[in-house]
């Protein structure tokens, strides 16, 4: 499975962004998704993820303003962001879980906000 991550750049505080993530290869409606994110001088950490049966869990730094949703017939994951603040600066990396639970990394998009 290969995982080509999309959607991030330069933005204001305040902005929304919407990543993209779309998977080539396997049967994704079988798999589990998920997003993690890592600020500059910071260890990677866990955004959220959606099962493949659609239940949808937050870390709580970003539960109530990220949405994570997914799209199987385009084989596309998707992480909403509205209203960016500076502190959402981090590269953004998607992954999906397969069903005997291996993972696989997507390169990260990068996303920058300036205030």
């Amino acid at each position: 499975v290969q995982l080509q991550a999309s959607g991030g750049g330069l933005v204001q505080a305040g902005d929304s962004l919407r990543l993209s993530c779309t998977a080539s290869g396997g049967a994704f409606n079988t798999y589990a998704i998920g997003w993690f994110r890592q600020a500059p001088g910071k260890e990677r950490e866990w955004v959220g993820d959606v099962t493949s049966g659609g239940r949808a869990a937050y870390a709580d730094s970003v539960k109530g303003r990220f949405t994570i949703s997914r799209d199987n017939a385009k084989n596309t994951l998707y992480l909403q962001i509205p209203n960016l603040k500076p502190e959402d600066t981090a590269v953004y990396y998607c992954h999906v879980d397969l069903p005997g639970g291996r993972r696989y990394w997507g390169q990260g998009t990068k996303v920058t906000v300036s205030s």
